[in-house]
């Protein structure tokens, strides 16, 4: 059977609502006048894929297991994603929006490890921004919460923000590129037409706090599924991963100082310990010189009466010479007894 051609030119006025399948049963006759027809009815949903966007999701190389299960489980919630192999530390962040070039994407999340200990993400809208750096926090996957929560591949979020993302204009800001990256295009192709799950950012402690719950239908209560992760905000540039500087957090702190400040403490403790063993010697070595030195032991002593002085004016009488006895041994004895 000859392949259908469309000619160029040729503008098809004829809008085909349903599908009509033609099958011929087989009663052993050749040639069969009945003919059965099946009409499938059209889809449900008739919109349009209108909404373009798509998100480039990479790393830079250094990254540990579980930053790597953490993109592989927005890519899994996100069907308006993309993938792309790892960044090389030495290539300049402008490289990006190229590779977002590429890849046909026009927002960008980017993991960045600094350390292998240290993780930031950078959140853009390519190629002209803006774009907003974070430092990622208490990174929790999906393989590693034991979650009760459960939603469809694919389905459609809805997304959740506090308050305080409509008071401040940063957060505002922050809002608005959130919307546009994590929120599924209607109608995409990859995407199922269902919204069973919901996409929560809380503000606390200068943080914003990441969670994802499923919508039970029953009572309409929520249960969480995972990825959870806290999103510390450093700084929000005008371009993209790059240019001017629209908002710093004061409240930052980079992990280097507050590594440090760690460690300046654990040396102040050992400086502690070894002043009071220093102080608690000197104290035992004043207590030995107390107990060697008794003040209790001239208590009892009563002093002694003093006595003239006598000057002699005479020489002292000499002493009597002992005359020496002889006394003969034993055998001297015997010889004087033989005479």
């Amino acid at each position: 059977m000859a392949a259908f051609k469309r000619k160029r030119g040729v503008h098809v006025t004829a809008e085909k609502t349903t599908k009509k399948v033609k099958f011929v049963a087989d009663d052993g006759n050749t040639e069969q006048n009945a003919v059965n027809e099946i009409v499938v009815p059209k889809p449900v949903s008739m919109g349009k894929w209108t909404n373009k966007e798509r998100v480039l999701i990479f790393s830079s190389r250094g990254i540990n297991f579980r930053t790597r299960h953490l993109m592989q489980d927005l890519r899994t919630l996100m069907p308006h994603s993309k993938a792309d192999t790892k960044m090389d530390r030495k290539d300049k962040l402008f490289v990006v929006n190229e590779v977002c070039e590429i890849k046909n994407c026009n927002k960008c999340l980017f993991f960045e490890a600094k350390k292998k200990q240290d993780l930031y993400m950078w959140i853009s809208n390519c190629p002209h921004g803006p774009s907003a750096k974070f430092l990622v926090q208490n990174i929790h996957t999906l393989a590693e919460l034991k979650m009760t929560g459960n939603c469809l591949k694919g389905s459609r979020p809805l997304l959740s923000f506090d308050p305080t993302f409509d008071k401040e204009p940063h957060y505002a800001l922050l809002k608005e590129l959130f919307i546009q990256t994590f929120s599924t295009p209607r109608y995409h192709p990859k995407s199922q037409p269902f919204v069973d799950h919901v996409f929560t950012f809380s503000i606390a402690d200068n943080r914003i706090w990441f969670r994802n719950y499923q919508i039970i239908e029953e009572d309409a209560s929520l249960v969480e599924i995972g990825p959870r992760f806290v999103l510390n905000l450093i700084k929000i540039f005008q371009g993209s991963f790059g240019g001017p500087t629209l908002y710093e957090n004061p409240n930052f702190k980079s992990p280097n100082l507050h590594r440090r400040q760690l460690r300046l403490a654990a040396a102040a403790k050992v400086r502690e310990k070894q002043t009071l063993k220093e102080m608690q010697k000197v104290k035992r070595s004043a207590a030995k010189e107390d107990l060697e030195k008794d003040v209790t032991a001239d208590v009892f002593v009563t002093p002694a009466d003093k006595k003239p002085v006598e000057i002699q004016t005479e020489p002292p009488e000499p002493k009597a010479e002992k005359k020496h006895k002889f006394k003969p041994s034993k055998r001297q004895r015997q010889q004087m007894a033989r005479r």
